[in-house]
């Protein structure tokens, strides 16, 4: 069976991107700096809102919702990946830890990415709570307010949470929601 892309106009889509061999860099505060320039560049090219986002030491999820009549949100994180693998090798070259990345013979990234279409509202904030409570269920952090790489805080600003929202206990979510 061979998997088919969402092709949906202007939809909203959940994705996983995780680094080559779950290397663990992301968080490294140049590349938190480099994600988000990334983004960035992109999304003054080919528009696009990130509705949710959590930055994890070996992987990222987050939602997008993509203009009305564009449904291309593979040529966006291909234009991601790329920006972000350039960058990262030439601040790398030099340094010891990072020297494979400045080689360019080990990739960044994993290949492929993982990416759900958001359904509706409930599948929306479902994944939403998931994106937020991520670092949590790694061990990254004792709630989400503790991790500084994520829109919660964003999320609290605009009264969506309570500040201690996933603080007090574990959340168990639907098999089917995320992707790891």
């Amino acid at each position: 069976m061979q998997y088919r892309r969402s092709r949906a106009k202007g939809a909203a889509f959940f994705f996983t991107v995780v680094t080559h061999g779950r290397r663990r860099f992301l968080c490294d505060e140049a590349n938190i700096k480099l994600i988000k320039e990334a983004f960035q560049h992109v999304i003054t090219r080919h528009p696009f809102t990130v509705e949710a986002f959590v930055l994890l030491p070996d992987h990222l999820h987050c939602i997008w919702t993509l203009p009305e009549n564009d449904s291309d949100f593979s040529m966006r994180w291909r234009q991601i990946k790329s920006y972000f693998s350039r960058k990262c090798r030439d601040q790398s070259k030099g340094t010891q830890a990072d020297a494979h990345l400045a080689t360019g013979k080990h990739p960044i990234w994993q290949p492929r990415f993982w990416e759900h279409q958001i359904r509706d509202e409930m599948d929306f904030v479902n994944h939403v709570e998931y994106i937020h409570f991520n670092p949590v269920k790694h061990g990254l952090a004792t709630s989400p307010k503790a991790w500084p790489h994520s829109t919660f805080h964003r999320f609290v600003t605009q009264g969506m949470y309570p500040f201690d929202w996933g603080a007090d206990k574990e959340i168990d979510f639907d098999k089917n929601i995320g992707n790891e």
